[in-house]
């Protein structure tokens, strides 16, 4: 239990960490909105899944550009929460955003229907 409690509190710290520097470092090289979601801890808190929303850009030049800087990104958290290891980002596409896109569609069709 307390180590599940920990998990959430250095994502949530992450969250934040990596929110901010994604505003403040990587806004500007990039044409859409970046929305980090939700992070992920893995257990030993070795290894940060990030899921992220793009709005208004391309995705997948985004995504390239995020893991360029991945390196850079790791040692500015590094330096703000203060861990035994520093994590390892993995970042990809939150589908939540996409699945809901679908389930509007679906009500939208439904309510047409019942008309």
């Amino acid at each position: 239990m307390k180590a599940f409690l920990r998990q959430k509190r250095v994502a949530s710290l992450i969250k934040e960490e990596l929110s901010h520097l994604l505003i403040e470092e990587i806004q500007d090289f990039i044409s859409g909105l970046i929305t980090v979601t939700r992070v992920e801890m893995t257990p030993d808190l070795k290894t940060a899944h990030i899921y992220l929303t793009i709005f208004g850009g391309e995705k997948e030049p985004t995504l390239r550009l995020l893991e360029r800087k991945k390196g850079y990104l790791r040692k500015i958290i590094a330096s703000k929460v203060k861990l035994k290891y520093n994590p390892l980002l993995i970042f990809s596409l939150d589908p939540s955003s996409d699945y809901e896109a679908r389930i509007d569609k679906i009500l939208k069709i439904i309510k047409k229907n019942e008309k």
